[in-house]
């Protein structure tokens, strides 16, 4: 569970219209970049939306990583894009992959501003390891229940 989250949002963006409308183009770009940057591609969607009366419309590109997922959104008639880039480090370390394969996709859109953010998620204390009954009470307020893996004892019960 425990991974790197990097996002970006991509404003004033000066690069060739065609990464900000064309989903083939740019998918095939985000499929390369997975690769040189040591990530596996185990599945990819690319999609066009219709034009609107403020012009064209924008195209989503997601790369589903067996480390987790890579997203990049387009709006096109605010010349902006969102990136998401997310791996597992459980196994490794992939977080210099990430942020190389974060890097270059923000080069192809060459924003005049960039808000980029980076979110350590799912770390897990040594002193909350799964199983813990301890740990668990002093969590949710009540013991971990034994009998039923699938029980979900953190919610509130009815």
């Amino acid at each position: 569970m425990q991974g790197l989250h990097l996002t970006a949002d991509l404003h004033q963006c000066v690069c060739d219209v065609r990464w900000l409308v064309d989903a083939a183009l740019l998918g095939a770009r985000c499929a390369e970049a997975v690769s040189r940057h040591g990530l596996q591609s185990v599945a990819q969607l690319f999609h066009t939306f219709p034009d609107t009366a403020h012009g064209p419309g924008g195209v989503t590109a997601t790369v589903l990583l067996a480390e987790s997922h890579l997203c990049v959104h387009t709006w096109p008639e605010q010349r902006a894009v969102t990136l998401d880039v997310y791996v597992c480090n459980f196994d490794s370390d992939q977080t210099l992959k990430a942020k190389g394969l974060m890097a270059e996709l923000i080069k192809i859109f060459q924003p005049g501003r960039a808000e980029t953010h980076q979110l350590e998620r799912g770390a897990i204390s040594p002193r909350f390891q799964f199983g813990d009954n301890q740990a668990h009470s002093a969590l949710f307020n009540r013991p971990l229940d034994t009998t039923d893996p699938l029980r979900k004892s953190h919610e509130p019960e009815s």
